[in-house]
């Protein structure tokens, strides 16, 4: 069954996160680029047509640490306080279930769970 993804709009993503999404033009996915106090940064993108994000964390000299792509996307949040800035997606894909968290502020940390429901 099709389930929708229902994603922040571009201005509430600026006014929770500070950075306004870059748009593909070929395919309407978005992308924001996050940079840490170390030099390290995070790029994430989403595409609510295709059901998918990707997340890319790169360390300080570029160097790839993490690139996890994930389809079935549902829902995105964006969320900001005066302690943190995150980003929370979440996931239905069959006899599975799962959210993504990528916090920004106070540090840069992903956690990510895919579950069987």
């Amino acid at each position: 069954m099709y389930r929708e993804f229902i994603a922040p709009s571009d201005q509430e993503i600026i006014e929770q996160l500070g950075e306004w999404p870059e748009v593909e033009e070929e395919s309407g996915a978005r992308t924001l680029t996050f940079r840490g106090s170390g030099g390290e940064s995070i790029l994430f993108s989403y595409d609510t047509l295709a059901r998918s994000v990707r997340v890319r964390w790169e360390n300080r000299e570029g160097e790839l640490v993490l690139d996890l792509f994930r389809e079935s996307a549902t829902r995105m949040n964006v969320h900001s306080d005066s302690a943190s800035s995150r980003i929370l997606v979440d996931f239905e894909m069959g006899e599975c279930e799962g959210r993504m968290e990528i916090s920004i502020i106070p540090s840069m940390v992903i956690r990510d769970q895919l579950i069987f429901k």
